[in-house]
């Protein structure tokens, strides 16, 4: 039996997402649904304090407001030959961030979101592999 106070991971997103400052709220909540819209096979939840979408459990997509941004985090991003996305960290992932919900470009977004349930870098075996290798989904 699941205790009421217990969230739901929508809930927690939500809830994250209505957190912050209004003009990024807006943003985080417009990401949230255009994430859904496309990711719909993925499952989500707040992972290192911040929204992510996983595809049987490797991190696809991700967003979390900073004090200037809202940062949208693409697992694989540098390997979408998009160049509004940056390259972040030391690995595949790529970025972009958005102070307003009119910076959003709805049409890049669902290509990026696109992309990314195609190419997937197994970022969830990399602890035991040593190394990072394209995800193969089984069909």
């Amino acid at each position: 039996m699941v205790k009421d106070n217990i969230l739901n991971a929508d809930d927690e997103i939500t809830n994250y997402s209505n957190s912050q400052a209004q003009e990024y709220s807006e943003v985080c909540n417009f990401l949230k649904i255009e994430i859904e819209k496309i990711m719909h096979d993925a499952t989500s939840k707040i992972y290192y304090s911040a929204p992510v979408w996983f595809i049987d459990g490797i991190p696809i997509v991700g967003y979390n407001a900073t004090a200037k941004y809202v940062n949208l985090l693409f697992w694989s991003g540098q390997s979408f030959d998009e160049p509004e996305l940056i390259a972040a960290g030391k690995f595949k992932a790529a970025q972009i961030k958005y102070k307003n919900i009119n910076d959003i470009n709805v049409k890049s977004l669902h290509r990026w979101l696109n992309k990314s349930k195609e190419l997937i870098w197994n970022y969830k075996d990399l602890p035991k592999t040593h190394e990072l290798t394209i995800y193969k989904k089984s069909v």
